[in-house]
């Protein structure tokens, strides 16, 4: 399983032909978000059109709860990463969600995420 951060979905949706390339070789099904990166994306919706567009295609994908456990697995992580590399709470609910499913976190911020330990990234290469 594969967890997209935010970041592949707005450059998808602004037509990147290199993340289009890379979304369509991977099988639908294999293509995970979390609540997080749901909100984010509706947050920036532009009109009424829009939000009801993004609805329709995360509803086609795998969308993994923000559980107990992975909400406490988010805060350790805060509380570890906070002051050494400004980890924000989105991005440590990201990262949980991906070490707690076994996912690979798909991502076009690498370097907000390398440091932590049993988050594997998805190598598109």
């Amino acid at each position: 399983m594969i967890l997209a951060d935010t970041n592949i979905f707005i450059e998808y949706y602004r037509n990147n032909p290199a993340i289009c390339e890379i979304l369509e070789q991977i099988d639908p099904q294999d293509i995970a978000v979390n609540d997080v990166v749901c909100a984010e994306l509706y947050f920036g919706a532009r009109n009424r059109q829009e939000l009801a567009d993004l609805v329709t295609d995360m509803e086609k994908l795998t969308v993994l709860a923000i559980s107990v456990k992975i909400s406490r697995l988010a805060v350790d992580l805060v509380r570890q990463y906070c002051l050494s590399h400004k980890l924000k709470l989105p991005d440590a609910q990201i990262a949980a969600t991906a070490i707690f499913h076994n996912a690979e976190l798909f991502t076009l911020n690498r370097r907000d995420f390398a440091y932590i330990p049993n988050l594997k990234m998805y190598d598109h290469k």
